[in-house]
């Protein structure tokens, strides 16, 4: 008898407890945060989706209002949930960059939540003010602007063009510049740029503006009769001052802005841009292009120039083995570089062209240690940036730079050109997107001690 009531009363507690337990659940429930655009969506789509989202700007649509966000707010649930955008190639689980755009499973839940929720608004107070942009560019209002004379008219014939491109410049005085930043007219259509600056001697040249701004360089038989076209020697027949680099471009690269100290170049009174090997890719629609130049200027002399090492395709290391791929291939490919002295790494670019798989690149100290660089598990060939690490990363002297690139010939690449598949290779540096190239470009200074404290974060451009 005193067991049953032992029984009865253990049943009671328990089934008490079963309601306490029930009740907090409820209350729990019934007092969960609601998701809302003004407190946490906003923050996301304004760091992550409206720098390329705005108008003039590589997205497709802008994204800078709740309007803009609300009915695309389906696909934009798709879009994070499968990892399509925001891009990022390179894998966070191995290096890190400055203005990464990652979201996390806890921050895609929460769009998807917000969706199915049918996208509550939330409290105005809390909308945090949206990015502002200049038109036209990512860094800020530019001190210069300068312009292809006219647009490029682009035949819709299905062909690649390689153009030689001049845009001519006179300013009252020898400059310093802190940042050039280019902006493709055609995003679409225009696969790559390379762009130096021709600085005259100012006695030298009396009109920097005699001769053609744009050739097409399968029209001339010698590079050097296309530069006398563009009108590139000075009046004596001699060539200028060529300064290399200064501006480059690639499909989903952003501006590299780095602390005032570091990088920049001399602007001289009277000169010009001159855009080598500017590659449009093939348009089945008649187009054009009319891109420009931002140029940012500094208050100071230069203090720290960058330097810029390439590996792979045209630059200092070989391909193992020679950089080519048989049809319905999936192959490997290694090229490394031995490190002489002690170097700041700034930034990294890799690059490959539609059959690019997979990319990884690491340094190798003498004793053993790895120092990871970057890692791109699933190529894309619409998004090549230029990686900015968040702090400068010593490489030391003895070490090897190892970088490996997979290429997939088959056709179960969607982005292969060939049907059926065919051999690819580098055919002597061609920059056509058919062909391939493996390359990895370094921009680094020689390492001073306390190079890795200082940070390459970006900050508010000033002058």
């Amino acid at each position: 008898m005193n067991s049953m009531k032992r029984f009865s009363h253990f049943s009671v507690c328990l089934l008490g407890l079963f309601f306490l337990l029930l009740a907090s659940c409820n209350q729990a429930t019934s007092t969960k945060k609601q998701v809302t655009f003004t407190e946490d969506i906003a923050p996301l789509i304004f760091k992550n989706c409206t720098p390329c989202h705005q108008k003039n700007s590589v997205g497709p649509f802008p994204l800078l209002s709740y309007e803009d966000v609300q009915k695309r707010a389906k696909m934009i649930e798709l879009a994070t949930k499968t990892r399509y955008m925001p891009p990022w190639p390179a894998d966070p689980n191995y290096s890190h960059f400055v203005d990464e755009k990652i979201l996390s499973k806890e921050e895609i839940d929460m769009i998807g939540q917000w969706v199915h929720a049918e996208c509550p608004y939330g409290d105005s107070a809390k909308l945090p003010p949206p990015p502002v942009f200049v038109a036209g560019s990512q860094l800020g209002k530019p001190d210069l602007v300068l312009k292809m004379e006219k647009p490029y008219r682009i035949k819709g014939d299905y062909l690649d063009r390689f153009l030689l491109v001049k845009i001519p410049y006179e300013i009252p005085r020898d400059t310093f510049i802190r940042a050039i930043e280019f902006i493709p007219g055609n995003p679409k259509l225009l696969h790559h740029m390379n762009g130096e600056m021709v600085r005259y001697d100012f006695d030298k040249k009396k009109n920097v503006f005699d001769g053609e701004k744009v050739v097409d360089v399968n029209d001339f038989p010698t590079v050097r009769s296309a530069y006398e076209k563009l009108g590139l020697p000075q009046d004596d027949g001699s060539y200028p001052i060529l300064k290399l680099s200064v501006t480059n471009y690639l499909p989903g690269v952003l501006p590299t802005l780095y602390p005032k100290n570091i990088g920049g170049f001399l602007m001289s009174r009277k000169g010009a841009f001159f855009f080598k090997d500017v590659h449009y890719g093939p348009s089945k629609v008649d187009t054009s292009d009319q891109s420009q130049l931002n140029i940012f200027f500094r208050s100071g002399p230069l203090k720290l120039p960058t330097l810029e090492l390439q590996l792979g395709t045209l630059g200092v290391s070989p391909i193992v083995p020679p950089l080519v791929i048989p049809p319905d291939s999936v192959k490997t490919f290694v090229t490394k570089f031995y490190v002489t002295s002690d170097i700041s790494l700034l930034t990294i670019n890799p690059h490959m062209h539609l059959l690019g798989k997979k990319f990884w690149a690491f340094a190798l100290t003498a004793s053993g240690d790895t120092i990871p660089l970057i890692k791109i598990n699933k190529w894309d060939f619409r998004w090549q940036y230029f990686y900015t690490f968040k702090n400068m990363v010593k490489v030391p002297q003895g070490a090897t730079i190892y970088v490996y690139g997979t290429f997939d010939n088959t056709a179960n690449n969607p982005l292969n050109p060939f049907h059926p598949p065919r051999t690819v290779s580098e055919r002597e540096g061609s920059m056509r997107t058919t062909d391939e190239m493996f390359q990895f470009i370094i921009t680094y200074l020689p390492y001073e001690n306390g190079d890795e404290k200082i940070s390459l974060e970006p900050n508010d451009f000033k002058h």
